[in-house]
């Protein structure tokens, strides 16, 4: 009786190690980004649950689409164009490649928007 329930358990537990493991989620933000985002995206949209769990859906979803240095590039960009002088001013016409980096940032964003915040 005891062989017999060995080897049903044996059986029955096979697929399972055969199964091959999901892929991980790539995961590249670090987690005090995605946190200073939700902090700003609450500022912004209120300090409540509510608010909480779109903004994390929503810097979820632009993790997803924007690769993490490619966010953090398009977030210094504008932070420069906010500021004064010949640094800002270098940033603000902007070159064909810092505008393809800023439109990818707002593609993600607007996803995140239409995904998180309808």
């Amino acid at each position: 009786m005891m062989r017999i329930l060995t080897l049903c358990l044996t059986l029955s537990a096979t697929p399972l190690l055969a199964a091959e493991p999901l892929a991980p989620v790539p995961n590249d933000y670090p987690t005090e980004a995605r946190a200073d985002y939700v902090f700003g995206c609450m500022a912004t949209n209120g300090q409540t649950r509510e608010a909480l769990t779109k903004c994390s859906c929503s810097i979820d979803t632009i993790a997803s689409i924007l690769p993490y240095d490619g966010y953090v590039a398009a977030e210094t960009v504008l932070q420069l164009r906010q500021g004064g002088g010949e640094r800002a001013a270098m940033f603000k016409g902007g070159t064909a490649s810092v505008n393809d980096m800023l439109a990818a940032l707002r593609r993600a964003q607007a996803e995140a928007e239409m995904l998180c915040f309808q």
